[in-house]
């Protein structure tokens, strides 16, 4: 124990030295025990969160002043498409109601019509109506030149006079922007006229894959055939089985048929022998005769 009885010992100064620092945990114990720091800890809370969004505000807005916009090229509202509509600012409901306008195999050939289809604000509809380009012939009708486009009957009432082209001469792009058609039919209706090297008869539109009666009845107010194709006559008597077999109406059972015939009458003197051809289609008599002949 004597050994132990010098670190215990303490001189004047150790003692109030130790005593100041027993009065200082107790007088910091005190205040942690009866002060509340919450508040002010809340508050500087709220003033970080406030800070905060304020950052995220003025982001957004120079966001918003540096986003692209979308330059806006002419087009025909007809063919619109969802993400057309949603750059233009038109709401899905909208862009729906002009699909199914469309579906029945209507046009819109005014901003008036659009808004009447769509139902869209005037407010967008005066953003957007500048950009609409229609067809030619739209256009036209929407002219006063009375000596093109009217004239007055016996009974005082006005009637369109329609400007009418050659189905032989135009082009595919002429069908689009008169019709508004849709460019895979336009370009199968030009396809087949090469193939038939020009048509010769109005039911002819008929054969192209994936047309109906409204288009061909749209087609003819605007497109009639005012001059027949010239088309070189093969002599079937002298032309090969690989030359009629290309002919359109041919095919290789109705070919075969053909020189089946001919191999044994000899010689077909006259073309309508056709006719007496075991099956052969009489309904395609006066197509199959654009392309053959007999002498």
């Amino acid at each position: 124990m004597k050994n132990l009885k010098p670190h215990f010992l303490f001189d004047k100064h150790l003692r109030n030295g130790a005593f100041l620092l027993v009065l200082i945990i107790v007088f910091l114990q005190f205040v942690y025990t009866y002060f509340d720091f919450s508040v002010n800890q809340s508050e500087n809370n709220n003033e970080e969160a406030f800070k905060q969004l304020n950052e995220k505000l003025d982001s957004l807005k120079n966001l918003k002043k540096a986003k692209p916009t979308h330059k806006i090229f002419p087009f025909n509202p007809n063919y619109i498409s969802d993400h057309k509509g949603y750059q233009l600012g038109m709401s899905v409901l909208e862009i729906d109601r002009l699909h199914e306008f469309r579906k029945k195999n209507k046009f819109v050939n005014s901003k008036e019509d659009f808004q009447k289809v769509t139902k869209v604000s005037d407010s967008l509809l005066v953003v957007i109506s500048p950009y609409f380009k229609f067809p030619d012939w739209v256009n036209k009708k929407k002219s006063n030149t009375i000596k093109t486009s009217i004239v007055v009957s016996s009974s005082n009432k006005r009637k369109k006079i329609i400007e009418i082209r050659d189905i032989n001469k135009i082009s595919e792009s002429e069908l689009i922007e008169t019709l508004g058609m849709n460019q895979s039919l336009a370009a199968r209706i030009i396809k087949y006229r090469r193939k038939l090297k020009g048509y010769t008869y109005k039911t002819q539109l008929n054969e192209v894959w994936g047309v109906n009666e409204n288009d061909i009845d749209e087609l003819l107010k605007y497109f009639q055939i005012l001059s027949k194709p010239n088309i070189k006559k093969l002599n079937v008597n002298t032309a090969s089985f690989k030359e009629v077999l290309k002919l359109p109406y041919i095919d290789y059972d109705l070919c075969k048929r053909i020189f089946d015939y001919k191999e044994e009458v000899a010689e077909i003197q006259d073309i309508e022998e056709l006719k007496k051809i075991t099956n052969f289609p009489l309904k395609k008599y006066d197509r199959i005769v654009l392309y053959l002949l007999a002498k």
